[in-house]
């Protein structure tokens, strides 16, 4: 599915100051790998729900950028508990954002856990496959492993990005409602309030070793 360009809204280092998105934003990272420690930051997407993405690109001071210390507004926006954060593999996001902003993350809900918890019937529970299974969305997957680290994105990763988090609150909406359904949603969401903590165990390198499993 294509995304309108009006739809794409690009801003470098951070939001800008009078933006309003609402009690509810759907977020996704591009990163230049699964390392947070190794793999810089490259893009945070966020999206109201409202067929708008607002895409915030990290560029490096050596490649004349602002780094990572000059966005007041996003870290608010993320440390703001009344903001309900959905993600998809958010385990990961939390990491890279608490790691790379200096924040503590709060009010995360996980699709991907969502679905795990549900669609137990099938163990493929990625966002293309759960986009065209419950919404009837065909998301194209062709830019997810470019060079994001790039200062000039080209239309197609833009376009990427941007799918990534239009359709999270639908996705959402068809997820609770089976969580519901099956008596799940409190398990659901003690998975989530444990995410933030979860992601500071994997930065710590407890992402293999498991701390609650018994060993002699």
């Amino acid at each position: 599915m294509s995304t309108p360009r009006n739809a794409i809204h690009l801003y470098e280092g951070d939001l800008p100051d009078d933006i309003e998105l609402g009690s509810s934003i759907a977020i996704d990272t591009e990163t230049m790998g699964l390392n947070p420690h190794r793999d810089r930051l490259c893009l945070v997407q966020i999206s109201a729900g409202d067929g708008q993405a607002h895409l915030v690109q990290f560029v490096p001071e050596h490649l004349g950028g602002r780094g990572y210390g000059h966005c007041p507004n996003l870290k608010a926006l993320l440390q703001d508990s009344s903001v309900t954060k959905l993600m998809h593999f958010a385990r990961f996001d939390v990491a890279v954002l608490q790691h790379y902003l200096g924040i503590t993350l709060n009010s995360v809900i996980c699709t991907k856990i969502a679905a795990r918890l549900v669609y137990t019937f099938t163990d493929k529970h990625g966002l293309a496959y759960l986009s065209r299974e419950l919404l009837g969305i065909d998301m194209s997957k062709q830019q997810q492993s470019s060079d994001w680290g790039s200062p000039n994105l080209t239309e197609e990763q833009l376009h990427y990005a941007a799918s990534d988090v239009l359709h999270l609150h639908a996705l959402w909406n068809k997820l609770e409602a089976m969580l519901i359904r099956e008596g799940r949603r409190d398990l659901a969401q003690s998975c989530y309030d444990f995410l933030p903590a979860r992601a500071k165990l994997d930065l710590l390198g407890y992402d293999v070793s498991d701390i609650f499993a018994h060993r002699a």
